[in-house]
């Protein structure tokens, strides 16, 4: 873990504090084009809650698994000591993206309490089972991206351009439920789209939207199983 928090951060405490800032500026930067547009929320609270309980699992899902992915390409060298096994590089990335993911989560709390906006949620146990059910997925889909880049290096920029329009189309800047019926089936096969819509309910209750906790658990564990279950056989076979 300390290696790989020195290596990626510059082995400094900026470094550092810049990596868990980056996704902060990213959510804020969306939050003051949408007021200077003057966009309503549609949720009918606050622009800033609404953009943030969107934007926040969806970059904790996308920082998460694209960073995770990256665990045994960054810290090969460590593969030479044969006490070292790729598990272990595996779960020392896990931590550090959690760490990490729940840090950025207190700044955002921080700022938008000295905002002023109302961050207690109707049913804060949905509101933080939401975001970690985005956490778990990142992890998942990061162990599995770790078994395809063992064998398919290339996989690292398509996974990139996945997550992008994952990221625009799973209802972070708009409510999906309000879309016509058929497209809205369709996109509620994304699991972020529910997990959005997970969040979002804690918050308002009355926004209409039936989540099918079931489905996104079964993506967040069988991800993680799945991933795993490819460490020991294909990841160790092709390093």
């Amino acid at each position: 873990m300390l290696r790989d928090m020195r290596t990626r951060f510059g082995g400094s405490y900026w470094g550092y504090v810049l990596v868990v800032l980056w996704p902060v500026a990213h959510i804020f930067f969306m939050v003051a084009i949408m007021v200077f547009r003057g966009m309503p929320s549609p949720m009918g609270n606050n622009p800033i809650l609404f953009v943030a309980t969107g934007a926040v699992p969806a970059l904790v899902f996308q920082y998460t698994s694209r960073e995770a992915m990256k665990a045994i390409v960054v810290n090969r060298p460590l593969m030479y000591y044969p006490q070292v096994k790729s598990f272990d590089i595996m779960i020392s990335r896990f931590i550090v993206e959690t760490i990490k993911g729940f840090q950025g989560l207190l700044i955002i709390i921080g700022i938008m309490a000295i905002l002023e906006v109302d961050l207690i949620p109707s049913e804060p146990a949905l509101a933080i089972s939401g975001y970690c059910m985005a956490l778990l997925l990142g992890i998942g889909m990061g162990a599995v991206n770790i078994g395809v880049m063992s064998f398919f290096p290339g996989w690292l920029w398509g996974y990139i351009v996945i997550t992008i329009l994952i990221y625009i189309t799973s209802g972070v800047f708009f409510l999906p439920h309000l879309l016509p019926t058929e497209l809205y089936d369709i996109m509620k096969w994304n699991p972020m789209v529910q997990i959005i819509e997970w969040v979002r309910l804690a918050y308002n209750p009355q926004i209409g939207v039936t989540v099918d906790y079931y489905y996104v658990i079964g993506w967040c564990f069988g991800t993680i199983c799945l991933g795993l279950l490819m460490e020991r056989t294909v990841v160790r076979r092709f390093l």
